[in-house]
């Protein structure tokens, strides 16, 4: 009797182990989240999470996406259309038709909830709303984008989460042998005697320039060899801040100045360049402009930004 019931026991424990599926604990920069091993439906606010999903092999689970890019022309029936689907960034990563859910201040949270995600990845900074919401309809992880180690952070992590450390361990290598293998081609071009500095300016349609000190394509060329051009004394949201055409007419010409515009209707390069400043700093300029719906960073991006860049600039040198 004795045996039959520990026999009898065994078999509930068993039976509700098989009834609650196993689960992965994610410290993140929002907080800690009790998330679903290997989950089926995600949902990312940004093309950053989208990214760090592609890089895993997962991209094809993201059933709902947030996203600042789109305009109405993009969109129908709540759905991105199929040509923006198979365009730029979003060509390569190999999405299944998502929901738009908005953007990241203020996302549908109706149809997010229509959705059913077992999980909600989304970037975040000082003062960002809505944790506690998207939390209520899933686990949700956050990252905060000016933290050191932030998309590598927010890649092992997910990892954890669909069991794939090893390629994850494997994505940021291929990031670090890129980078090693380009600054070795600048290197022996001899790039970095004429140009040892760097700064990364993004011209605003309307006529305000940024410089990006911190995320946003400068960590690249840092990886590359380069030393910073110019440091911010206060930065917004810990990316970067406005700077004035004075600064910029004290560049010396031992500073390569990568022109890095912000996407769609708000890319002022062209502008810039046809300004005295943009004039003055046209022979020690290159152009970058990302890929249509590209992240601002992330380990896919890495690896294009140092191709690219390596490209440009060498082209630059001829």
């Amino acid at each position: 009797m004795k045996q039959t019931l520990i026999l009898l026991a065994a078999l509930a424990q068993g039976v509700a182990s098989a009834q609650t599926p196993p689960t992965v604990t994610v410290k993140h920069d929002e907080g800690t989240a009790i998330v679903r091993k290997d989950p089926q439906r995600v949902v990312v606010m940004d093309e950053e999470a989208l990214g760090w999903m592609a890089a895993l092999g997962v991209a094809d689970r993201v059933v709902g996406i947030g996203s600042t890019y789109f305009s109405p022309s993009d969109l129908t029936g709540g759905r991105i259309k199929p040509e923006v689907l198979n365009s730029g960034f979003y060509g390569r990563v190999g999405l299944k038709n998502p929901a738009y859910i908005g953007d990241w201040q203020s996302p549908n949270l109706e149809t997010l909830l229509s959705l059913k995600p077992d999980l909600i990845v989304r970037l975040t900074w000082q003062g960002n709303q809505n944790y506690d919401k998207l939390s209520r309809i899933a686990p949700t992880v956050g990252y905060q984008e000016d933290a050191t180690g932030f998309w590598q952070k927010g890649l092992r992590d997910l990892a954890r989460v669909f069991g794939r450390q090893e390629q994850a361990e494997q994505v940021i290598r291929q990031v670090a042998d890129v980078n090693r293998a380009n600054g070795r081609r600048l290197l022996a071009a001899g790039v970095f005697r004429k140009y040892p500095k760097v700064v990364v300016l993004a011209p605003f349609a309307g006529g305000s320039t940024w410089l990006y000190t911190s995320v946003r394509l400068i960590p690249d060329l840092r990886s590359l060899g380069f030393k910073d051009g110019l440091k911010a004394k206060e930065t917004t949201l810990g990316v970067g801040s406005a700077i004035s055409d004075e600064a910029l007419l004290g560049l010396t010409p031992d500073t390569l100045v990568v022109l890095f515009p912000p996407g769609g209707k708000y890319n002022g390069a062209d502008a810039f360049l046809k300004t005295p400043v943009g004039q003055r700093l046209k022979a020690q300029s290159v152009l970058y402009v990302p890929e249509a719906f590209s992240p601002y960073s992330g380990p896919l991006t890495s690896i294009r930004n140092s191709n690219e860049l390596t490209r440009l600039i060498l082209e630059k040198m001829k």
